[in-house]
């Protein structure tokens, strides 16, 4: 069978594996480090914008620190995105600390994810924004491979999971 020759460089429409380590405030807050490297389609906004226009025209074995500011990663903190709850609705077996995570249900039903921002005698601020928000985030990227996507990858504009026949 006669396949195109996979790409050298990381342009829109190729397939990336990548191994990557970021860090926050000099804390490591998530890596690829003894898994399998992650995998997206390049161009399709599958990873956070400041990383994906980063990686253009990098080539497999090649490495790079790069940094995200908040506006290009998770975004900046929305002052909107916060809540203030009446300590009266929330279960007794919730602990009343600053940093808990919680899900919390909205009027339409939907999950919403939020933290403990502050806690008063009778009311208890929520932040709903992404824990990274208003965060620089640090990546340390190592591009394992580069492949083409399959048509359907394409289309879908996500990579698939392999098949493990071959």
């Amino acid at each position: 069978m006669n396949t195109p020759e996979n790409p050298t460089r990381i342009a829109d429409d190729v397939v990336v594996s990548l191994d990557y380590t970021l860090t926050v405030e000099n804390e490591v807050i998530d890596t690829s480090e003894g898994s399998e490297p992650i995998q997206f389609l390049q161009g399709y906004g599958n990873i956070i914008p400041g990383l994906e226009r980063e990686l253009y025209g990098m080539a497999a074995g090649e490495r790079k620190e790069v940094v995200v500011t908040a506006a290009d990663g998770y975004g900046e903190i929305d002052p909107d995105s916060f809540s203030d709850v009446p300590r009266s609705e929330f279960p007794p077996q919730i602990p009343m600390q600053v940093g808990i995570e919680l899900q919390i249900k909205d009027k339409s039903g939907d999950i919403l994810d939020a933290r403990i921002d502050t806690v008063t005698a009778d009311t208890v601020r929520l932040d709903f924004n992404h824990p990274l928000a208003g965060k620089q985030l640090n990546f340390s990227v190592h591009v394992v491979a580069l492949r083409n996507p399959t048509p359907e990858e394409l289309e879908h504009g996500h990579v698939h999971e392999p098949d493990h026949t071959h």
